[in-house]
């Protein structure tokens, strides 16, 4: 069965520790709504953005936790 997990980083790429800690996850879904549950947190905490992995394949990132200016 697949792992996904998301990686925490700095802006630059650089990993940091997560300001809040991450369930393991099943599926890509309960990753997904996780992160949308939890990004301000992660982004108060001082992370700047993410990245999803399947095991050890990266599916996506960096995705910034920062809003979009409008």
């Amino acid at each position: 069965m697949a792992a996904w997990t998301w990686r925490f980083e700095k802006a630059d790429g650089t990993q940091v520790e997560p300001a809040v800690t991450p369930e393991d996850f099943t599926t890509q879904g309960d990753a997904e709504s996780w992160i949308g549950e939890n990004w301000k947190a992660l982004l108060e905490g001082g992370a700047d953005q993410v990245r999803l992995l399947e095991d050890t394949t990266e599916i996506y990132g960096p995705m910034s936790l920062h809003a979009e200016e409008a």
